[in-house]
């Protein structure tokens, strides 16, 4: 601290300067340095009186002190306490803080309370723990929803260390496992006892927990979302402890639970309907508006598993329908192109592109060969993400790549009915009824166009594809498919913006586009079709 002597000279010589200022340099801002007490007027201009000498010293020391107070209770490092303050420095995070992410990086918290349980007891005390401190705690799956649902600074409970399949009924066609299962565990456990899950998202890394929480679906028009599949499940709860639902004992706690967000406590165990484990061929061929419009009554009832890939920019409709081996008697397996010529336009546009943008490839990466598809169009789309004219030219190569794609295949279902969704994104994915099997209303064609001419008058950069599927209903009262209708059927609709590059200006710039994109079609075109967005893809800004 500073003594009271110099403390008192530097006051002095600072109000000395500002006196000679304002007498040398008069402004009207100098109006704002006049002392208000009649003293100073007394004074002459003979200097400035004691009381005003006390004053000014009492604001530099008050100055002095917060700026002592602040340089020592700032988190510092030990071995930083002798080092200078750095201003607009973060302070390190501390050892026991968890960063949690989701899979696109979209979403980071930070938090002290991070619990795994390894058993249901485990889980029935950390419950009941955060209970009597009034301590929040969300479950959290595997992070791959887009908007970090499970995500929460208070703290999270994830149950990847119970991930146990707890009884198979081979007769009953049942499975009873730990929520934090994940699904490809769980199918691959199935395949021993020739079972397996009636449908599947596009990936197969959820929890089970997670995937029936959120609402999560296939595509079959005949067959309802994955939540439908749970027949009976043990919740934990904070008030009424560990709690056995069923359709038989409580149906209407049952389905309020099911798809509940975690929101009525934790799903320890659930028990599913499984079906005979089968295999599927499926068929993949590339169409456009019109001929859609002609079958697609017919194929949303001849088809066990149908999606279109819609390509924005270009009249290209990807078409992919998968049904049990045993319907088909001679599927012509062979495709026309290989896979290399089915890649080359890809490959030729990068090349193109890399020399348009002058980007030199390093000698670390790899040979465009060795590059899938999807990891292609990431690449292009990093070279200029929100240029609506390169944009187009990436839609109109996939829809090449699409057409030399065309052919069947022949796999499990759990195989085939995978989908390889690209790397990092946003997406927001909707469902709105689409009439009923018997007789589909078609709105979700008319969806599908009035988006794509918003698309185009807006002159969004919109990347493909726009994913269409379909489900029965759900009795799950807060699934977006929620219905009592026995025959009424649901369409899924994805938009989807990739994040092919860490840079965070460029990240930042996509998000913003897409969220206007986003925004734009839950204004014009949600309210009109009765949408309701994917629980794991809603976005709170």
């Amino acid at each position: 601290m500073l003594r009271p002597l110099s403390l008192g000279r530097s006051a002095r010589l600072l109000l000395s300067s500002l006196h000679s200022a304002r007498t040398l340099n008069p402004s009207p801002t100098s109006d704002l340095l006049r002392p208000l007490s009649s003293s100073s007027s007394a004074a002459g201009g003979s200097g400035p009186s004691d009381a005003e000498l006390r004053k000014y010293a009492g604001y530099f020391v008050l100055l002095l002190g917060c700026g002592v107070a602040t340089y020592y209770s700032f988190p510092l490092p030990p071995d930083a306490k002798h080092k200078k303050a750095q201003i607009f420095r973060y302070a390190p995070l501390p050892d026991d803080l968890h960063a949690v992410s989701n899979w696109s990086g979209t979403h980071e918290v930070h938090t002290r309370v991070f619990l795994q349980p390894e058993s249901l007891a485990d889980l029935e005390a950390a419950v009941q723990d955060a209970h009597d401190k009034r301590q929040r705690i969300r479950p959290v799956g595997s992070g791959l929803s887009p908007n970090g649902i499970g995500l929460t600074r208070a703290g999270m409970v994830n149950l990847s260390l119970m991930d146990k399949v707890l009884e198979v009924d081979r007769q009953a066609k049942t499975v009873r496992v730990q929520a934090g299962i994940r699904v490809s565990q769980l199918v691959d456990a199935l395949k021993e006892h020739e079972l397996t899950l009636q449908n599947f998202a596009s990936i197969r890394e959820q929890q089970i927990g997670g995937i029936v929480q959120v609402g999560a679906h296939g595509t079959g028009a005949r067959l309802p979302p994955i939540d439908e599949q749970v027949i009976s499940m043990k919740l934990v709860t904070p008030a009424k402890g560990t709690i056995e639902l069923s359709r038989e004992k409580d149906p209407d706690l049952f389905y309020l639970a099911r798809c509940g967000l975690g929101s009525l406590g934790v799903v320890a165990e659930v028990t599913l309907q499984c079906v005979e484990r089968h295999e599927l061929v499926e068929h993949t061929f590339v169409s456009n508006v019109n001929e859609i419009k002609k079958n697609h009554k017919k194929w949303l009832a001849d088809n066990k598993h149908v999606k279109y890939l819609w390509i924005p920019y270009t009249d290209t409709v990807v078409v992919v329908q998968c049904n049990p081996l045993s319907k088909w008697k001679t599927p012509k397996f062979k495709s026309k192109y290989g896979k290399d010529e089915a890649l080359q336009h890809v490959r030729d546009l990068y090349c193109d592109s890399l020399k348009k943008y002058r980007v030199e490839v390093g000698k670390d990466e790899l040979d465009i060969d060795q590059l899938s598809f999807t990891e292609l169009r990431d690449k292009l789309l990093a070279l200029d993400p929100l240029n609506k004219d390169h944009v187009i030219k990436i839609n109109q190569a996939e829809a090449e790549y699409w057409r030399k794609s065309e052919g069947y295949r022949i796999g499990w279902s759990d195989e085939i009915l995978g989908f390889d969704c690209g790397g990092q994104q946003w997406v927001s994915e909707i469902c709105f009824p689409a009439g009923t099997l018997p007789k589909p209303s078609m709105k979700d064609l008319d969806y599908i166009e009035d988006l794509m001419q918003l698309i185009q008058s807006e002159k969004i950069p919109a990347p493909a594809p726009i994913e269409q599927r379909w489900t029965a209903h759900s009795k799950s009262l807060m699934s977006p498919a929620s219905s009592s209708g026995q025959d009424d059927i649901f369409s899924w609709v994805g938009i989807i913006m990739y994040l092919p590059t860490m840079d965070a200006r460029q990240r930042k710039e996509i998000t913003e586009e897409f969220f206007s994109y986003r925004h734009l079609a839950q204004t014009r075109l949600w309210d009109e079709y009765s949408a309701y967005e994917h629980w794991a893809k809603i976005e709170v800004r």
